[in-house]
């Protein structure tokens, strides 16, 4: 059995569940059993709970009740948002605007669609993972039915200029959908301010559970659902719904929000003294944007280290970190979003993430700044490929 992880810096990947959220959710895998679809006294009390935990959720959005619809996660929400839309608007065009830094389940859903004829324009960024918004205003055509941009990266945690582009988008008459993945519940999501027409989240990576997550629709949009059966969702989202999965979800949002200013201040700092630290270290940068970035988010490279094995050092020492996506860790492949940044060697293979989570102490930086310094000099050592003061 691997070593416990005593020093958890993973929350990109996945946070714990708050107790406060587990307690909320338990009613409903116990003696709130019923179906939200009957309308006798227990179905009644799970479709309250239902409500409460829509409500909870647009809350956090600004915007009405009705507009948020549960998924089973970010994922399906993303599929939801992209193929309901070209779907439901095929008749008025067949093209569609996303960047090169999007998470999988937006790039392969529009691969899809490629194979089904759709033309997808893939957008630049910049050294630091931002997008230009003049080239999306360049890249929208008479055809062009939805722009697909992500709100902070998973990887890097660059932060996107949204509501410039949003600007764009309703000037042109185009949807806007972000993934808010790794945004909602940690920064603001005010999806008026983003001028933003769909917006995809996940539970688990706010202190809810897995295997929910929502999706915001602004009144209006044209979504064709992409699954079939009932009529749960408005019809959109056809299945018996995970109650104490969709209880757990609001209960844990509506906390986020009440603490989002003060741990926005608080990881802040966190981070920028794991950024100064790691960075001090010699031939070791940051990777993504400098200020424009997640406030638990640090990806930094170290040249003549691969950081598999660097990573895999880091979790023997019982430090849980990670060498980009968790949804792509394994992959032989480079990052597709440093590839896009315009990162190579001797920094491409050498990165490491590390994401901050409410629990995370600065006693816990500093153990976590000794070990990697350590692990970077001695890896650095039988690394035939470095050389000190060479880059």
């Amino acid at each position: 059995m691997n070593s416990p992880t005593t020093i958890y810096l993973d929350h990109a990947a996945t946070t714990p569940l708050r107790r406060e959220a587990l307690d909320a959710m338990l009613p409903y895998l116990t003696e709130y059993y019923g179906n939200a679809s009957c309308t006798y006294g227990l179905g009644q009390v799970s479709k309250e709970g239902i409500d409460a935990a829509r409500k909870q959720v647009a809350q956090v959005l600004g915007c009405k009740a009705k507009q948020v619809l549960f998924t089973s996660g970010g994922t399906e929400a993303d599929n939801l948002a992209i193929l309901g839309v070209a779907r439901g608007l095929a008749d008025r065009g067949r093209h569609l605007i996303t960047s090169a830094i999007e998470h999988h389940a937006v790039l392969h859903t529009c691969e899809a669609l490629a194979k089904d004829g759709w033309d997808i324009t893939v957008l630049p960024v910049d050294a630091s993972g931002q997008i230009d918004p003049q080239t999306v205003a360049d890249a929208i055509r008479d055809d062009t039915v939805l722009v697909s941009i992500m709100h902070g990266n998973n990887e890097v945690g660059t932060v996107q200029p949204l509501a410039e582009i949003g600007a764009i988008t309703r000037a042109s008459g185009v949807l806007l959908h972000t993934d808010a993945v790794q945004t909602f519940a940690h920064i603001p999501t005010d999806v008026e301010t983003m001028q933003v027409d769909l917006l995809s989240l996940s539970g688990h990576k706010f202190h809810g559970p897995k295997g929910v997550g929502a999706l915001y629709v602004k009144k209006g949009v044209h979504l064709r659902a992409i699954q079939y059966g009932g009529k749960q969702e408005r019809g959109l989202r056809p299945s018996t719904e995970n109650v104490a999965g969709i209880v757990g979800l609001g209960a844990a949002a509506a906390l986020a929000a009440d603490e989002m200013e003060s741990e926005i201040a608080r990881l802040t700092a966190l981070r920028d003294q794991l950024i100064a630290a790691l960075t001090a270290l010699p031939d070791t940068r940051l990777n993504g944007h400098a200020s424009d970035r997640l406030p638990n988010n640090v990806n930094v490279s170290a040249a003549g280290v691969e950081g598999e094995a660097l990573n895999l050092r880091m979790g023997m020492h019982g430090i849980g970190s990670s060498t980009g996506s968790a949804c792509t860790t394994g992959s032989p492949a480079p990052s597709h979003v440093l590839t896009a940044m315009g990162i190579d060697e001797p920094w491409l293979s050498g990165n490491l993430r590390l994401s901050l989570g409410r629990d995370t102490t600065t006693e816990q930086i500093e153990a976590c700044v000794g070990h990697y310094t350590d692990i970077v000099k001695e890896l650095r050592v039988s690394s035939p490929n470095y050389v000190p003061g060479a880059i």
